[in-house]
């Protein structure tokens, strides 16, 4: 039996922020394979940076911790495009700069890169992606994680910063609905990415991360980014400001 869903985004432009690896990669093949004209970003220098096929993509260098790059970024997007349709806030990272996030510094950079500066480059698409003519107007979606919900010994501010993420969904929906764009996020549970690579190296935390998960596997990049793109569509054309959490049930009490 086939059950699988397909979406056409021919000419859409869309924006997908760290999508050289993992969950961005992912969500950015996606919305290729669906005919949308994509932008990915990366802090590399240019695309040969990465062994990742990006092909099919436009690459743009971006350092969501700097605002003169994000600045840099929507000045170059305002000058050659009429309207951006969507824009998938994906890029983030733990332990941001290096720094420990227990200590002031760290927690701050935590938030500059996860909240900051995605707030940043949001504000700054807002007339773009309110020019969109995409039926179900224009879509934001952004990345959470489970570390919104949950206390972590080890990145309270990666998960202060997801946690502010998904108030800012809600707020970003209420004040930009008159604008017709739809703001949403997805909180992915323990996918299988380079970002959870070395958790291979640590049985425990793996093996206790796998038992509070009822369906008792690591999620996959496409498992999200099917999702992701089901938000931009025109299928939930009635759905702002919502999270979603995939997470093969993590967050089941």
């Amino acid at each position: 039996m086939t059950n699988t869903a397909t979406f056409d985004f021919s000419g859409a432009r869309v924006l997908v922020t760290g999508g050289t690896s993992g969950i961005g990669h992912a969500v950015a093949r996606a919305f290729v394979d669906a005919g949308a004209v994509v932008t990915v970003t990366g802090t590399g220098p240019d695309a040969a940076a990465y062994a990742t096929d990006l092909g099919g993509c436009t690459y743009r260098q971006l350092r969501l911790d700097d605002p003169g790059s994000v600045d840099a970024l929507v000045a170059d997007l305002a000058a050659e495009l009429d309207a951006l349709d969507v824009l998938v806030n994906n890029a983030g990272a733990t332990f941001a700069g290096g720094l420990d996030e227990w200590t002031p510094d760290g927690f701050a950079a935590a938030l500059g890169l996860n909240l900051a500066g995605p707030m940043r480059l949001t504000a700054g698409c807002r007339p773009l992606l309110a020019a969109s003519t995409a039926v179900g107007g224009a879509s934001v979606i952004g990345l959470a994680s489970m570390a919104a919900y949950r206390a972590s010994r080890i990145v309270p501010g990666y998960g202060a910063a997801k946690a502010g993420l998904v108030a800012l969904t809600g707020s970003l929906a209420l004040q930009w609905a008159a604008d017709g764009i739809r703001v949403n996020a997805v909180a992915p549970g323990i996918i299988d990415t380079p970002m959870t690579a070395p958790m291979a190296h640590l049985p425990e935390l793996l093996d206790a991360e796998l038992a509070h998960t009822p369906m008792g596997r690591l999620g996959t990049p496409d498992e999200v980014a099917g999702v992701v793109l089901f938000l931009a569509s025109a299928s939930a054309s009635f759905l702002t400001g919502h999270t979603v959490a995939v997470d093969g049930g993590y967050l089941l009490p």
